[in-house]
């Protein structure tokens, strides 16, 4: 038998989920080796301090997640260490089921862009610029594209001049030139406990650690990064502040100045993530406002005019826009200018103010419907937030319903996938409500997810 004693410290919930996130992280981390036999229930009771129901249900929960197995008369072993979420689990189908309703891809709708775009491009077709279009660019964008980006960030209450203005092939992009100008490998970046699934794997194939940092339900705790600042040495904070995903968290102007102000005081760069910042009607302004020497702010049009475009724009303090340039030189050499031709005419034309202010009556018109089919209290969610967060009542788990979401012909992505490194996650599910393109299937979706809220596991009907 195994004298294991899980280390407890630091995990917060019932006794019975820490010591299985405990079991957990011994088995990921080679403490516990496949086929090692457990203490005895009251064996590890008595050493815990805790009654043996809580090590009995602590075994099971194991059980469940497939990191342990019961034989009667020998005992509890290990099995191995259970299989790991996907790691940016999204893929776009080549071609969508009309019977599935997926609530898992973050993705605006699409109908009015669609309709803007070919005007756009027959007014493009007769441009006399439409030749150096098909020419090589400069690394950080054509000016017109960057001042038609500056212009447009200004709508975010930054006023910032084009020469601090690079263009982008998308948020994700902006994300990797950043944290190329800014980080080093062996470099400590935090971010959010929860957070934005390909920020980890984009870290860790540049050789970066990541840290989540405790939030509550305006984002980052300016103490937790304060407390990561003086016990280590970060490199930069990545956040969300606005719509966060997947909590829909959003800073007030009080949290923004109070996380600024930390990493100002330390030294430490920040990438803000501002992918959903054109959606509120009515916002405070970026961190970027608050710590501009020391901010890179990154925004986009996947989420507010159209995802296949494809076009970013990232601002930098003037002393950081050599290293953003080299970064997007040898990543991508410059972003397609075509794409960032129809953004820029959009911006300039008004257009993208009218996709904009679409999406949000769209958008608060699908979060109604949230509000109206799900139970109250589970439900977190801005009025014009593209998706939604539902925390999951006892006994269901994350992964479990939405399992049962799936059986039922509907995707949703489970707080596994958005949780960093082996911190806690908790029983919750993201569900993105406007990558449906009609209503009527939204309300269909959204009727399946209450019915198996409805039901205990197990006995949710397939």
């Amino acid at each position: 038998m195994t004298m294991w004693i899980p280390s407890l410290a630091g995990r917060d919930g019932p006794r019975y989920r820490a010591i299985a996130d405990a079991l957990a992280a011994d088995v990921a981390d080679g403490r516990l080796a496949a086929g090692a036999r457990l203490p005895t229930h009251r064996d590890l009771a008595d050493r815990l301090g805790v009654t043996v129901g809580t090590v009995s249900r602590a075994y099971a929960e194991a059980q469940r997640r497939g990191l342990v197995a019961g034989e009667v008369g020998r005992g509890t072993f290990v099995r191995g260490a259970a299989p790991a979420p996907a790691r940016y689990p999204f893929v776009v189908p080549e071609s969508r089921d009309p019977h599935v309703v997926d609530f898992g891809l973050n993705v605006p709708a699409w109908e009015l862009a669609a309709a803007r775009l070919g005007p756009t491009l027959e007014t493009l077709a007769r441009s006399a610029d439409l030749t150096a279009l098909t020419r090589h660019q400069p690394d950080v964008g054509r000016p017109t594209h960057r001042a038609a980006g500056a212009a447009w960030i200004g709508q975010l209450g930054l006023d910032v001049p084009a020469d601090r203005v690079a263009v982008t092939s998308g948020v994700q992009h902006g994300i990797l030139a950043a944290l190329l100008a800014v980080a080093r490998p062996g470099d400590t970046v935090l971010t959010e406990s929860l957070t934005f699934p390909g920020f980890e794997p984009l870290a860790e194939h540049l050789d970066l650690r990541v840290h989540g940092l405790a939030m509550d339900g305006e984002g980052v705790l300016p103490d937790a990064f304060e407390a990561a600042c003086r016990s280590g040495s970060p490199k930069a904070l990545y956040c969300i502040p606005t719509h966060h995903n997947p909590t829909t968290a959003t800073m007030s102007e009080g949290r923004r100045r109070a996380v600024a102000e930390v990493a100002r005081r330390h030294g430490v760069a920040i990438i803000e993530d501002d992918v959903y910042g054109f959606h509120p009607a009515e916002r405070a302004p970026p961190l970027a406002a608050f710590a501009p020497e020391c901010t890179v702010l990154v925004v986009g049009t996947s989420k507010c005019l159209a995802g296949g475009l494809r076009v970013g724009f990232l601002v930098a303090p003037p002393e950081w826009m050599e290293r953003i340039a080299t970064a997007i030189r040898f990543t991508t050499w410059s972003a397609p200018p075509l794409p960032a031709e129809v953004v820029a005419r959009w911006i300039t034309d008004g257009t993208a103010d009218e996709l904009i202010a679409w999406q949000r009556r769209e958008l608060a018109a699908r979060q109604d419907l949230a509000r109206r089919l799900l139970p109250p209290g589970l439900h977190q969610a801005e009025p014009t937030s593209f998706h939604a967060w539902l925390t999951l009542p006892e006994p269901w788990r994350g992964e479990a319903f939405a399992a049962a979401l799936r059986r039922r012909g509907v995707l949703a992505a489970s707080a596994e996938t958005f949780t960093v490194g082996r911190g806690p996650t908790p029983d919750a599910v993201r569900l993105c409500l406007c990558g449906v393109a009609e209503r009527d299937d939204v309300e269909r979706g959204l009727t399946v997810v209450a019915d198996v809220l409805a039901r205990p596991p197990g006995v949710a009907v397939i």
